[in-house]
C-alpha cells in the first residue's frame, strides 16, 4: 500500500459514503491478520482507500477522497526513491494484479495469517482489500477449508515454515505449493462447510475470535459442548483426508499432546512423523512423474 493516508476508520469512511454514495466506489473494509484472528466475525476494524490501478483523472473524479489522498499519501510518496511509486502516488505501491485477476470471479476467498499461532483459514468476502499479511487462497470449495484446516497441512507447515518466536510464519511457496494434495469428494467439502458453520456460531457465541477459540480447543480445562463438537470435528476431518489418500492405516486420533508449541489438542509425534514421511514420499514420487 505504502501510504498510512489511504486508511480510514469506519466512521471515516461512512462519512466520506454520506456525502456522497458515490464514493462506495473507492472506500472498501480492509482485513488484516490481526483482525481475522481476533474479531469474533473475522471483519475488518477498518477501511481504506483504493483507487485501483485508475489513472490520476478518473481518481480525481472522486474529489471527497481524492483530498485526502493528495493531502496525507502524496508528500509521504514523493520522497520516495521508487519513481513508478512517485508517479503513482495515488495508486497502492504493490498492486498484486495477478491475484486479484484471480479472484475477481469470487465471492469469497479462503485467507490464513500469514504469522499466526492459530494458522486456522477461513472463509472471507472477496469485496475488500485484503493486506500482504494474508496468505489468499483462491478457491472456493468447502473442500479446501477442510483439507487447509486438516492436520496434513498443519503440520507439514508447521515443518516446512519458518517461526517467528512462537507464531508459524507461513510460506506459501514451501507449505502449500508443495505439499501434495489428494482428489476431493463431496463429503470432505460438507465436513468443511460444518466446520465453518460451527466455528462461526462459537465465535460469536463465545465473542473470540480465531485466536482464543483455538486456544480453548487446546486447552485440557475447557470440556464444554462447542468446544468438544470442535475437537470431534477436526478429528473427523484428519480421518476423511488420510481416506482420501489411500492411507487407511493410519491411526489419527487425537489427544492432549506436549509439543514446541505447548500442549495442543493434535495428533502424537509417530503419526505426525509418519504422515511427513509419506507426504514427502509422495511430493517426490509425483514430482519424478511431471
Amino acid at each position: 500500500m505504502l501510504g498510512k493516508g489511504f486508511i480510514l476508520t469506519p466512521e471515516q469512511a461512512q462519512e466520506l459514503l454520506d456525502q456522497n454514495p458515490r464514493n462506495k466506489d473507492v472506500l472498501f473494509p480492509y482485513l488484516n491478520g490481526e483482525d481475522l484472528n481476533s474479531r469474533p466475525d473475522c471483519s475488518a476494524s477498518r477501511w481504506v482507500i483504493n483507487f485501483h490501478d485508475w489513472s490520476e483523472e478518473r481518481a480525481r473524479s472522486y474529489p471527497e477522497v481524492f483530498d485526502i489522498v493528495e493531502r496525507l499519501v502524496k508528500p509521504v510518496r514523493m520522497s520516495n526513491n521508487r519513481k513508478v511509486y512517485r508517479d503513482y502516488w495515488w495508486q497502492y505501491a504493490e498492486k498484486r494484479p495477478a491475484m486479484l485477476a484471480a479472484i475477481e470471479e469470487l465471492d469469497r476467498v479462503l485467507v490464513v495469517a500469514l504469522v499466526s499461532r492459530t494458522m486456522m483459514p477461513t472463509w472471507t468476502s472477496s469485496r475488500q482489500v485484503l493486506a500482504h499479511k494474508l496468505c489468499i487462497f483462491a478457491v472456493d470449495g468447502d473442500e479446501y477449508l477442510a483439507f487447509l484446516a486438516s492436520s496434513f497441512h498443519t503440520n507439514w507447515a508447521w515443518r516446512n515454515s519458518s517461526t517467528m518466536k512462537a507464531d508459524l510464519n507461513y510460506s506459501p511457496s514451501d507449505a502449500y505449493e508443495t505439499l501434495p494434495q489428494p482428489s476431493f469428494n463431496r463429503a470432505l467439502g460438507e465436513q468443511g462447510a460444518a466446520l465453518h458453520r460451527l466455528r462461526k456460531d462459537l465465535a460469536l457465541e463465545r465473542n473470540e475470535g480465531l485466536t482464543k477459540l483455538y486456544s480453548a480447543f487446546h486447552d485440557p480445562a475447557v470440556t464444554d459442548a462447542g468446544i468438544r463438537a470442535l475437537r470431534e470435528l477436526h478429528e473427523l476431518i484428519d480421518r476423511a483426508v488420510a481416506d482420501l489418500y489411500g492411507w487407511h492405516d493410519l491411526d489419527v486420533q487425537h489427544d492432549f499432546h506436549e509439543t514446541k508449541q505447548g500442549v495442543r489438542r493434535t495428533l502424537g509425534s509417530a503419526i505426525k512423523a509418519e504422515i511427513f514421511d509419506r507426504l514427502l514420499e509422495l511430493n517426490q514420487e509425483r514430482h519424478r512423474t511431471e
